[in-house]
């Protein structure tokens, strides 16, 4: 199946970084007995599992699973909806909710994320998008790839309502944020204007660390269930926990004004939605043990890395330079062939919606884009760095990723 020099490789990356499981593994079983709490405390029971229609008026599951949610990560409300499409959807709901025409919002982290700059209209207007409704945008770029923590509190002024922070490094190569980073950003941005709101896209990083965003002062936070928070089995939809003011401000933009969460049908089984997050601080384990042993292998491919080996991470993101279009292709074909879905298709790059550049992605994922799979996209851009997320068991991630690194060689 693989080659002999692969073969010795794996068998060498396991054994160097098998110190490191202990404490992962550590860290899973603290989050483990957060949501189990969580889950005790609301009495969670499968009168809660059932399916609701129409509006769906005093939808028990729907209504308990908020509040397992802001228990779990310590905010005094959540809204957990399968009726948001996606991270992007939930964190524009977040922005469309909160702001307003002649406010300012502020990326403290540099460049968002290639779909978010649709929503701001940061890179000129589109159609829709929060500059387009009078929505002021500034960023803070990185200094020598961290937060400029300085340039944050000169930025920071009376009108800057939020204080946006991307805690994974999406397509960028900088490290991602771990919760200490945010706590340290979010004194810098109180200090400079106490009602400053500070707002964290959550994306990839939940249950990294024992410690979420909402625990060290971060006003709101959002993301997808079809990443951490989801455990590889929620179908589809988005969360937002923080303030109460702020959460029904966003409610109010998911559905309407008067509404807010009071409505919205649990068309899937909430039992999925109760049952991903119960199983996601184990998910999330594995799929950091994933990007490890990613790091490792093509570390000794002589590959650059990003985290390396022993870096510590924020997110379950790992990033490895391939440097050419045809390498980033080959990983994405090796990937794919070793997924359990779609094994037989051959990824090619495509024009996807809500980026400039055409995206590569090996997907071959139960649910559909379900990043917490393992999987891999990249923009045929330069570097040509191709970022590898998830992973549901790890025996079945080490696989693919040796088929991608077969490819490659």
């Amino acid at each position: 199946m693989f080659s002999k020099k692969l073969i010795c490789l794996k068998e060498e990356v396991l054994q160097e970084i098998a110190p490191q499981f202990a404490a992962i593994d550590k860290r899973a079983e603290e989050n483990t007995l957060k949501v189990l709490q969580a889950m005790q405390e609301e009495k969670i029971s499968a009168a809660h599992f059932s399916v609701s229609n129409g509006y769906a008026y005093d939808d028990i599951g729907r209504d308990k699973l908020d509040k397992v949610f802001a228990r779990v990560f310590g905010a005094e409300k959540a809204l957990v909806r399968q009726q948001f499409v996606s991270g992007t959807h939930a964190l524009a709901a977040v922005l469309f909710g909160i702001l307003r025409p002649g406010d300012e919002l502020l990326s403290v982290t540099g460049e968002p994320y290639d779909t978010l700059q649709k929503v701001i209209g940061a890179q000129g207007k589109s159609a829709g998008s929060l500059a387009e409704f009078g929505v002021h945008y500034a960023e803070v770029p990185l200094k020598d790839g961290e937060v400029d923590y300085a340039g944050i509190a000169r930025a920071i002024t009376a009108k800057t309502k939020i204080a946006m922070v991307q805690r994974s490094r999406g397509y960028n190569s900088r490290r991602s944020l771990l919760t200490e980073d945010i706590e340290k950003i979010v004194a810098v941005v109180k200090k400079a204007n106490p009602a400053c709101i500070v707002f964290v896209d959550n994306c990839y990083g939940e249950f990294v660390q024992t410690c979420e965003p909402i625990k060290v002062g971060a006003d709101i936070c959002a993301g997808s269930l079809i990443k951490n928070p989801g455990g590889g089995i929620a179908p589809t939809g988005g969360y937002a926990v923080g303030r109460a003011d702020l959460i029904d401000l966003v409610s109010y933009r998911l559905t309407a004004p008067g509404i807010g969460g009071e409505v919205g049908a649990s068309l899937s089984s909430n039992r999925l939605f109760f049952e991903g997050l119960f199983l996601s601080p184990h998910t999330v384990a594995q799929a950091l043990k994933s990007a490890i042993f990613a790091a490792g292998l093509f570390d000794k491919l002589s590959y650059n890395v990003s985290p390396t080996v022993n870096e510590q991470r924020g997110d379950i993101i790992q990033i490895v330079e391939l440097k050419t279009p045809e390498k980033v292709t080959a990983f994405a074909r090796g990937l794919q062939r070793y997924s359990p879905v779609d094994s037989f298709a051959s990824p090619t790059a495509w024009d996807m919606p809500g980026y400039d550049d055409r995206v590569i992605m090996a997907a071959g994922t139960f649910v559909q884009g379900a990043s917490i799979e393992i999987s891999a996209d990249a923009p045929m851009r330069e570097p040509y760095n191709v970022y590898l997320q998830g992973g549901l068991v790890f025996e079945h991630s080490i696989l693919a990723i040796m088929g991608a690194a077969e490819e490659i060689i």
